[in-house]
């Protein structure tokens, strides 16, 4: 614990709400200014105020520090006001640490065993710090002793150590205002609905708020090119390509431009039953396709059995797939099978994600349960629901999978450490076919699915609130894209 730093108006606060002290306010301006350079407005406002940045001991145990005054700083910061005697002794061991550093680096070795010996020693803290610094005693601090985190650093480094410990009562952190600042500036963007830019520059001289024309709000184009249902939707990795499958057994590879708008590319047909996935390589160069309980890139097949999802390992080079024997299989480029695994607990994959990692394989274990395998421990997790999984997608950050239910609700759950239930979004219409939502949008902030009464619905995602519903189609809709480089959708 620390004592608060006396000063005139301690009570005073500002601002409408009352909540922010003067004495604080004026102290981290204080910081601020001196941060930025300028030390003569920083002394002004000091002498203007009668505020000052630091007390008189504190001041004196700074320069105590900047000038090697190394014992007399260790008697000074027993009496700066640091109630806290466990603080006093770090403190006091990084002091001494660099004396023992700074007597080495001149070369007064039996200084520095002294100081080691009797000063570091006797504080009866972080032994293993200590036995670190001993072999320095016979190891020039510039050899090659492969011990990087001992190594002498500058007094100035050592005063932001300090003050990274001792309370900020006592002395402010650095950047503190630039991290208020920061910090009120992220908390308005993401309680905006409509953010959907990295480029939008934030002013702090108004609250950030965002308009409807940040998100997709208007149909731009209609693509007439499948001659059946659209099954699947996926924008490439860079966002300058689209693929859809379609139930009249084709794919088409769609080239967006500068606009937003696309046109066909590649038609891509061989398949002699429906194309229920497509999946783009992590360069963008290849794509892989999967008909029902078929697949084609170059051909994978198993006699005997066929193929109802697929993707890709991280690196590029290794397309996985979900047969509907119930087994996950890995594949060579040119169609040799490397590996095949099947778990107790999967059912028909005809969902299938693999983290950018490749160590985490997600797939549906149960009419109502996703699993989680970790391929190199073999440690198997289940994330349960109340009602039937009908798909499921994977965050760009591997940290959140994105759950549709027959029940007419999207679940988003954190998979990252404890699986946690985040969010519910609900409003979109589902009864009889399988619905694909997908995270979109800058950073991902926002969800997006298709319904059965042909809408495109579009939720905020850290408030699962219902922020845009999209009319345009004929039929259902099936999946959307939405990708993180436009500000349009593809449904």
């Amino acid at each position: 614990m620390a004592r608060p730093l006396p000063a005139a108006g301690d009570d005073e606060v500002v601002g409408s709400r009352g909540v922010i002290k003067r004495v604080e306010f004026v102290r981290i301006i204080t910081k601020a200014l001196y941060s930025l350079g300028y030390k003569k407005s920083s002394a002004h406002l000091e002498e203007e105020s009668g505020i000052s940045l630091h007390s008189s001991v504190v001041n004196l145990f700074r320069q105590q520090i900047l000038d090697r005054n190394w014992n007399e700083s260790v008697s000074t910061l027993h009496k700066i006001g640091v109630l806290d005697e466990g603080i006093v002794k770090l403190a006091s061991f990084l002091i001494l640490e660099q004396k023992f550093f700074e007597l080495l680096e001149t070369e007064k070795v039996t200084d520095a065993l002294t100081t080691l010996r009797t000063e570091i020693a006797h504080l009866s803290i972080n032994g293993n710090r200590v036995r670190q610094l001993s072999p320095c005693l016979v190891v020039p601090l510039t050899g090659s002793s492969g011990q990087d985190n001992v190594k002498v650093k500058s007094r100035s480094k050592l005063l932001e150590e300090l003050q990274d410990l001792l309370p900020p009562t006592v002395m402010i952190p650095e950047r503190r205002l630039e991290h208020l600042v920061e910090q009120a500036l992220v908390l308005q963007r993401d309680a905006c609905f409509f953010h959907n830019s990295m480029n939008e520059e934030m002013s702090l001289y108004t609250d950030h708020r965002c308009g409807k024309e940040q998100i997709p709000s208007r149909t731009l184009q209609i693509l007439h090119e499948h001659n059946d249902e659209v099954w699947v939707l996926q924008f490439s990795h860079n966002g300058k390509y689209l693929a859809s499958s379609s139930n009249d057994r084709s794919a088409i590879i769609w080239e967006v431009d500068v606009n937003g708008g696309v046109s066909v590319k590649h038609r891509l047909c061989g398949h002699q039953k429906p194309v229920s996935t497509v999946s783009w390589s992590p360069d963008d160069c290849q794509v892989l396709t999967c008909g029902v309980e078929e697949a084609c890139l170059y051909v994978y097949e198993k006699p005997g059995l066929g193929l109802v999802s697929c993707g890709w390992f991280p690196d590029g080079k290794l397309p996985f797939s979900g047969v509907n024997d119930k087994s996950i299989c890995m594949w060579e480029l040119d169609g040799k099978e490397l590996e095949c695994w099947k778990g107790q607990r999967t059912l028909r994959i005809s969902d299938l994600e693999i983290t950018s990692d490749g160590k985490q394989v997600i797939s549906i274990s149960s009419e109502t349960a996703i699993l989680l395998l970790d391929r190199e421990a073999k440690v198997e997790r289940l994330i349960e629901e109340d009602q039937p999984v009908t798909s499921f997608s994977l965050s760009k950050d591997n940290r959140f999978l994105l759950i549709n239910l027959l029940n007419q609700e999207i679940h988003l759950w954190n998979i990252q450490g404890e699986i946690k239930l985040v969010t519910k979004y609900k409003g979109h219409k589902r009864s009889r076919f399988i619905i694909r939502s997908c995270f979109g949008g800058t950073e991902q902030a926002f969800i997006a699915s298709g319904g059965e009464d042909s809408q495109v619905y579009i939720w905020h995602r850290g408030t699962g609130e219902l922020i845009e519903t999209l009319p345009g189609h004929l039929g259902a809709v099936n999946c959307v894209s939405f990708p993180s480089q436009t500000s349009c959708l593809t449904a």
